[in-house]
This record gives structure tokens, C-alpha cells and sequence, in this order.
């Protein structure tokens, strides 16, 4: 048989270009409702899950870990994902994570206070990163997805009934949706030019994975320093993940330092809430900004995940928002195939667009106002900030609201969200 030429076209329902945690569950979700799928990424599973890819954990809400379940591999990260009982908040020079001796500025968000509103659910799963990519990855793989890795898109066109992707072999995908899903930098985004919006804050991010001498009993601790934030954020083992955020400078010089001058470094900053830290791993360090897209939508093209919408770490949203909009986008386009019409059409990727604009664009400004709060040192800032802490700690209906927000539980959500499969 006489090989295939390079630029042969690869006829597919829904191309969508990088396998990250939201491409791959997009992919997913349209292969679970009978869809012929190609995913294209620069790097093979094996490397997107190796242990020193990013060292990253994130807090999944339990909305999204529900779409997890219907699309089956829930039962995979289960032995990896440390349910989140509660969120301590503290503003202050000392650690109030602590119920033995907790600062007079700090919130408390607990499970139990919306145990009745989310059948018991854990307010979110903590997971490492490299384990979703495995867990997802590998469904992806066994759902019969065409998987182009390593791969490189380097051009996209699209007309009236298709789109088409170029690699940088020469091949070409076709279908009559491309999904942009790359990341922070996405090549079938600055195809379609869609222009982004934002900017980058003054601060880095210091990811490490640190092993605990108290047990951490499920709980997250957000502490505020002055100029600083830092996240302690459990995992199974008694391990945490960090996300430590300091000036550039500071931030070089963390993940610079010796480990022991690091650990040190830590215990100053924290105290002794959870005992001596010891880190286990290497650190990352990694650059924070919001940023935004005029239009996640463009002629047989729509954009997920990071590569439409990047906010600050802090309040753990930036993959929900991703998985999020792979549940709206992959039941947009499911709903448009059973009724016949054309799944890439401009209709249909309005109807997406529509869906998640208003839930991106608040929990943006949301996450930004937060970090303006915070961000002041002066006595008056603090004092506002007490006041308005000690009145939220006291208003349980406002907390469980915040708390079913952030679990992703509010608004009009995508059937995959509430745990129900999308089928042919």
C-alpha cells in the first residue's frame, strides 16, 4: 500500500486543539454523545502527566466533579482527590487558620452549612493536576478520540460548511468546529483574531507540594500578608499544595532558595498552625493576570478554557470556568446535531457565547475586586476589611450563597453539571 501524502484531509465532527484538563473533558463529553473527535497537542500524555510537568493541584467544585462521574471516570481520581471541608480566610499578621488560636480577622466557609443543598458533597475535590490529566486523558484515549500528539497546529481557515486546521506536518483536519483550547496562548485563537483584553499583576505565583506534620483535616487555609497571599491547600497523605503569591523578586528567590530556606521562609510566614512543612518535590513559579476575550466565538470557532478567559488563582476558578464551559459548549452542540442543525454554525456558537459571557466576565471582576481588597496594608483598608469579614461571618445566608457559587451550584447549569450524561 503506497503511503498517504501529508496533506491528506482528516474528515472529523469537532476538531478541538489542546488536551489539557478542559479540552480533553470537552472531548469527552462529545464522544460520550456519538461525536467523531480529534484532539490536537503539542505534548504526548506521557508528558502532560509526568510528575515535574507543573506540580499543580487544583480545587475542582463539586458541581464539576459531577461531570466527571457522568462522563465516567470519576472512580479514577477518587483515590487521588482530597475532599475540601472547609476554607479558613485570614487578613492579618498572624494565622487564623487555626482553631486553636485563630486571628480575630478571619472567615470560616464550611460543607456542613449547604450539606442540605448538595447531598453532602464536599464544598470541592483537591486534585493534582497530572492526575486529571491521566484520568481524563486516559478516558479520552479508550472513548475512541483520534489523538494528534505531538502535534502542532500552525493555521486554521474556515468557510460557510467547514473549518479547517493545518499541522505543522502538513496534514489537515477538517470539521465543521474547531475548538480552541490551548491555553494562554492559543494558536486558533489568534487565527480566528479575536483580540484579548487585561493585564498582569505585580505578583508571581510559587507552586510546591509540601508534607504536613498535623493533619489538615480537609480544610484549605487562604491567609493574606501584607502584599502577599498565601494558599495552603490539602491533599491526600497529608500533603498540601501551596500557591504562594509574593512581588516578582520574592517570588525568583523562593523558588531559588534552598529547601531549608524555604521551609523556614514558610513557617515565618504561616507559624506553626500545621506543624513544621517539609517540601517533597520541586517548585514552579508562574506569572498571574485576568484576561479576557472581546468574543470566545468567531466563523466555525469557539474558545474554553484558558484560552478565553484567565483570572488570579485565588479563588481556585480558573479550570471550573474551563470545565464549565466544555459542559455549556458540548450541550449546545449536541442539542443543535439532534435537532438537525448545523453544530457549527453561527446560531448554535451564539447560544454558547450567550451562555457563558456573564458567568466569565463576574467571576472575573469578582476575583480581581478581591485581590484589590486585599492588597492594601494601611490601617484604614484593614479596618475596612475587619468590619466587612466579622458582618459576612455573620450573615450564614450570604455565606452558604458564596459557598454554592463557588461550587459551581448556581445559575442555569449545563446537564453535565448536574451528574446527567449527554447521549447520541
Amino acid at each position: 500500500m503506497s503511503p498517504k501524502p501529508a496533506n491528506e484531509q482528516h474528515e472529523f465532527d469537532v476538531v478541538i486543539a489542546g488536551a489539557g484538563m478542559a479540552g480533553a473533558t470537552l472531548a469527552l463529553g462529545l464522544a460520550q454523545a456519538g461525536f467523531r473527535i480529534a484532539v490536537v497537542d503539542i505534548q504526548t500524555l506521557e508528558t502532560r502527566t509526568a510528575p515535574d510537568f507543573d506540580g499543580r493541584a487544583s480545587a475542582i467544585a463539586y458541581a464539576n466533579f459531577r461531570q466527571w462521574r457522568a462522563l465516567g471516570v470519576a472512580d479514577a481520581l477518587e483515590p487521588h482527590a482530597q475532599p475540601l471541608r472547609a476554607i479558613m480566610v485570614t487578613d492579618g499578621p498572624a494565622p487564623g487558620a487555626s482553631a486553636r488560636a485563630p486571628s480575630p480577622t478571619f472567615l470560616r466557609f464550611d460543607s456542613a452549612e449547604i450539606a442540605d443543598r448538595n447531598d453532602g458533597e464536599p464544598l470541592a475535590w483537591m486534585i493534582e493536576n497530572r492526575h486529571i490529566r491521566a484520568a481524563v486523558g486516559q478516558a479520552v484515549e479508550a472513548a475512541g478520540v483520534s489523538i494528534f500528539a505531538p502535534a502542532r497546529v500552525v493555521g486554521v481557515e474556515t468557510d460557510a460548511r467547514l473549518a479547517r486546521v493545518r499541522l505543522a506536518d502538513g496534514r489537515i483536519l477538517a470539521a465543521p468546529l474547531v475548538v480552541g483550547a490551548e491555553g494562554r496562548v492559543s494558536p486558533v485563537r489568534e487565527a480566528a483574531g479575536l483580540r484579548t483584553t487585561g493585564w498582569r499583576y505585580a505578583q508571581d505565583g510559587v507552586v510546591a507540594t509540601v508534607a504536613l506534620a498535623h493533619p489538615h483535616e480537609g480544610v484549605a487555609h487562604e491567609y493574606f500578608m501584607g502584599g502577599a497571599a498565601l494558599a495552603i491547600l490539602p491533599l491526600t497523605d497529608n500533603r498540601a499544595s501551596l500557591v504562594w503569591n509574593e512581588p516578582r523578586a520574592q517570588a525568583k528567590a523562593l523558588v531559588e532558595a534552598s529547601p531549608e530556606a524555604f521551609e523556614a521562609h514558610l513557617a515565618r510566614r504561616f507559624g506553626d498552625a500545621l506543624g513544621a512543612p517539609r517540601l517533597i518535590g520541586p517548585r514552579f513559579s508562574y506569572p498571574l493576570a485576568l484576561t479576557g476575550v472581546e468574543k470566545i466565538v468567531a466563523e466555525r470557532i469557539a474558545l474554553i478554557g484558558d484560552a478565553a478567559h484567565v483570572m488570579h488563582p485565588i479563588a481556585g476558578q480558573g479550570l471550573n470556568m474551563g470545565l464549565k464551559d466544555a459542559a455549556a459548549l458540548a450541550e449546545v452542540v449536541a442539542d443543535a446535531a439532534r435537532l438537525g442543525e448545523d453544530w457549527g454554525g453561527a446560531v448554535t456558537l451564539d447560544r454558547y457565547a450567550r451562555w457563558r459571557r456573564f458567568d466569565t466576565a463576574a467571576m472575573g471582576m469578582a476575583t480581581d475586586l478581591f485581590i484589590r481588597l486585599f492588597g492594601p496594608t494601611d490601617p484604614v483598608s484593614r479596618a475596612v476589611r475587619g468590619v466587612g469579614m466579622t458582618l459576612m461571618g455573620r450573615a450564614a445566608p450570604l455565606r452558604r450563597l458564596f459557598m454554592q457559587e463557588a461550587g459551581g451550584a448556581l445559575g442555569d447549569l449545563p446537564r453535565l453539571l448536574k451528574g446527567e450524561a449527554l447521549r447520541p
